[in-house]
């Protein structure tokens, strides 16, 4: 019998190389290969006969040939194929049509009567607990779209599926152990996607909803003032990239500056020749550390406690523009909020000006302590180099004033 399963294999491959439309994606010979390595993992695992064996691995062969003549009763078709090569290779009656039988079995809606047919029908949706599902159904998606014309969404499609995975039963107690798991998986995997489409959806309702607010311009601020603000903010957030880079000049200047003061003067200092550069190096440092101090003092960021109550929304206290005002609160609360200012002209301009005049307070603290510390980085190099002439000099009289 296994000659004969190597001959109905050899056959079906090139029938349906020859035979089948290209655009059966789904039920070609990857499919028909893949139900027969299932039904000869079950066969073997249950140590099933070789007799039974061999007619549940034919009928595996031949299941899905059928499709090269038709859709609709295609099972009927494949029976009458299968037919045809068992009598030209000599099968007995008995093989003939027990392979029938078990064909037909794998027709939709049909209830098994006997374990084989049970086998074919758990081995033909074995791909219920593959990894690779969800591939495999956009093929029989895209299978249905070519050969039936029939477009379906994908959320219809996820709404198929979700269906076919919650009915789908095996029928033999060892495929259930098997593959039961992970179609659960699968099909968790699909309600996810189902509940991420909803979610997908619900926010492109929302923003369609925006939308249509903008174009009727119930609420919103004139297109002048609009551009008023955005170039004012522009403005004030590139004033604050610059002075945070000034300031950042300034600390890594004043970083090597201490470090060379660390590494290569104050290593001289514990040499008593070399006292008279004692104050000028303490004045150096002193100078510096305080400009490092100012810079870190001017980037340092203020972050404030991030909360705000509805209370707050309704009386326009809280500006949602700024991050530091809501960055505690939930998204749901968040969103209502913005909602609430976004329905309100009177606070929507009011948030904009606030956020524009703390930036200006932002600004003017910025370059107040970057004035202070240009001013003591400036004095600080003067006053220090004016220390080391002096030092240097009184060293040097002191060196030249003879000993009586």
């Amino acid at each position: 019998m296994s000659t004969l399963i190597n001959k109905a294999e050899q056959f079906v491959t090139n029938y349906l190389n020859d035979n089948l439309d290209p655009t059966f994606v789904y039920h070609n010979i990857a499919h028909t290969q893949r139900v027969v390595a299932k039904a000869q993992e079950l066969a073997e695992e249950l140590k099933l006969s070789d007799h039974d064996s061999n007619q549940l691995l034919l009928a595996a062969w031949f299941h899905d040939i059928g499709f090269t003549k038709t859709i609709d009763g295609h099972e009927k078709e494949s029976v009458k194929i299968a037919t045809e090569f068992l009598e030209s290779e000599n099968a007995s009656e008995e093989t003939v049509k027990k392979v029938s039988e078990i064909i037909l079995a794998t027709e939709m809606h049909y209830e098994p009567k006997n374990n084989l047919e049970g086998l074919i029908r758990d081995a033909d949706c074995a791909h219920v607990s593959s990894k690779n599902y969800e591939d495999y159904a956009s093929l029989l998606r895209k299978e249905w779209e070519l050969t039936l014309g029939k477009k379906v969404s994908k959320t219809e499609w996820l709404q198929e599926n979700i269906k076919f995975l919650t009915n789908h039963t095996f029928y033999s107690a060892l495929a259930s152990a098997k593959w039961e798991k992970r179609k659960g998986k699968n099909l968790a995997n699909l309600l996810k996607s189902q509940n991420k489409i909803k979610e997908n959806t619900e926010k492109l309702k929302q923003k369609k909803a925006e939308l249509q607010f903008k174009k009727e311009k119930l609420d919103l601020p004139e297109r002048g003032i609009e551009t008023m603000f955005r170039v004012a903010l522009r403005n004030h957030i590139t004033l604050s990239d610059i002075a945070d880079t000034k300031a950042n000049i300034l600390l890594s200047v004043n970083a090597i500056i201490i470090s060379l003061v660390l590494s290569n003067l104050v290593s001289k200092l514990d040499n008593p020749s070399n006292h008279y550069l004692i104050w000028p190096t303490a004045i150096f440092a002193l100078f510096t550390v305080a400009s490092i101090v100012l810079s870190v003092l001017a980037t340092r960021p203020n972050v404030t406690q991030g909360k705000f109550t509805k209370e707050d929304v309704a009386n326009k206290k809280v500006n949602l523009l700024f991050f530091g005002n809501f960055h505690k609160m939930k998204l749901d609360e968040f969103e209502w909020a913005m909602s609430e200012m976004m329905q309100d002209r009177d606070y929507l301009y009011s948030s904009l000006t606030k956020d524009l005049y703390f930036l200006g307070l932002v600004l003017n603290r910025k370059y107040n302590l970057l004035r202070v510390t240009y001013t003591v980085f400036m004095v600080g190099i003067i006053v220090s180099v004016i220390c080391f002439a002096v030092a240097f000099q009184i060293a040097e009289t002191s060196s030249n004033t003879p000993l009586i």
